[in-house]
């Protein structure tokens, strides 16, 4: 795709090609609706390939592939981020989807007095007649206005940006949040022998070791396939209590348990509030004398590329099941869009499945495009795995 003043056009526009905007692309091949997946990333797979070396998914292999592909492992491992990242490569070639990466997507809005989209990317523009924007709201991470405080020989970054040990100084190590990045993390960084400390509140934990013949079995079907994808869902009054206002909660723990931590020797405290004399403190007073900081406070939305009337005063996008409330957008992906298990490689497909036939009904009940349009739009459908 090359700059042009000369608008692309196409019924619709995929904008993320991870595990989401890829289970829209084969739910829309599968239906016969001409399309293009943008991401800004250099290969497909990349969101996975840019966290931290150590990372394994919490669910085994037989959970973790998209419609019509097995994930090529044994059923109970616990993929890698690197072999995830090469299934979701090796999915888009197998199904031929037309993704271009290094595609960064500036804006979406809608064109003056019309139902068209404009989709402004680094490389042009492109109407479309819908948007489905699959992408995960974890894009930006959130971090306390007092980490500025924070003295400057600190090693500061936020767990999105972490990769490997070899990032931080020598000494001490706080990570602030208790969740299962906060965990895992804290896991590899007090066997490199770091003084490792956790500060946050317990948000408890899967009462099994996932990795157990009973987890693997019997507890972890019933979390995976039951619990977190039928029971707690929107349907659901239980489901949508979970899910509050669509905020993202902080999912217990799931693999590394209080147990493990207090094993391997990683120190727990509470929330971190602030900081005194350049190093944070405690919600006790106690001043924590730390050679690295590592926040794992959560995520914003990232959104702030939609310039649309779709989203809350929390950021969060106003939606049913992924429909927005601006007719033609729709989302895939976000945390709890439908169930537990809809920000899960498991649960995405479903999700996708259900906002193409949306989209599917919206074209069919609008009126057909130009010739020029479907031209294109089918010469792209068709077409190999490209990249801009």
């Amino acid at each position: 795709m090359s700059k042009s003043n000369e608008p692309e056009r196409f019924p619709v526009v995929v904008i993320g090609a991870g595990q989401a905007g890829l289970s829209v692309g084969y739910y829309l091949a599968q239906q016969g609706i001409p399309f293009v997946i943008l991401d800004a990333n250099a290969r497909v797979g990349d969101s996975w390939r840019n966290r931290w070396d150590s990372l394994r998914l919490f669910t085994p292999a037989r959970y973790d592939g998209l419609a019509g592909m097995p994930f090529p492992a044994p059923k109970n491992s616990f993929p890698t981020r690197s072999e995830m990242a090469d299934y979701l490569e090796a999915y888009a070639k197998k199904f031929n989807l037309p993704v271009r990466m290094g595609v960064r997507v500036d804006r979406v809005s809608r064109r003056a007095r019309g139902r068209t989209f404009l989709v402004e990317t680094n490389h042009g523009v492109i109407e479309a007649e819908q948007v489905i924007v699959a992408m995960a709201n974890y894009q930006k991470g959130r971090v306390p206005a007092f980490a500025a405080q924070i003295d400057s020989h600190v090693v500061q970054m936020h767990s999105i940006d972490y990769r490997r040990p070899s990032q931080l100084r020598e000494g001490p190590v706080l990570l602030v949040g208790a969740g299962n990045s906060a965990a895992e993390i804290g896991i590899e960084l007090v066997k490199r022998g770091h003084r490792t400390i956790i500060s946050g509140p317990n948000v408890g934990e899967v009462p099994n070791d996932t990795a157990s013949f009973f987890g693997l079995n019997i507890m972890g079907p019933l979390l995976t396939r039951v619990i977190f994808h039928r029971l707690l869902t929107t349907d659901t009054r239980l489901g949508r209590k979970a899910r509050g206002g669509g905020k993202p909660h902080t999912a217990p723990l799931i693999r590394t348990k209080s147990k493990h931590l207090a094993a391997a020797g990683v120190e727990r405290a509470g929330r971190t509030t602030g900081v005194r004399n350049g190093m944070p403190v405690l919600e006790d007073g106690q001043v924590l004398d730390v050679a690295n900081v590592i926040w794992c406070t959560g995520f914003e939305p990232g959104f702030s590329w939609i310039d649309l009337p779709v989203f809350a005063e929390t950021g969060f996008p106003l939606h049913t099941r992924g429909v927005s409330t601006e007719e033609g957008l729709y989302f895939v992906g976000l945390a709890f869009l439908y169930a537990m298990s809809s920000s899960m490689v498991h649960g995405v497909g479903r999700d996708a499945e259900y906002v193409v036939k949306a989209v599917a009904e919206r074209l069919r009940a609008a009126k057909p495009l130009s010739s020029r349009t479907s031209e294109r739009s089918e010469r792209v459908s068709g077409s190999t795995l490209r990249t801009a």
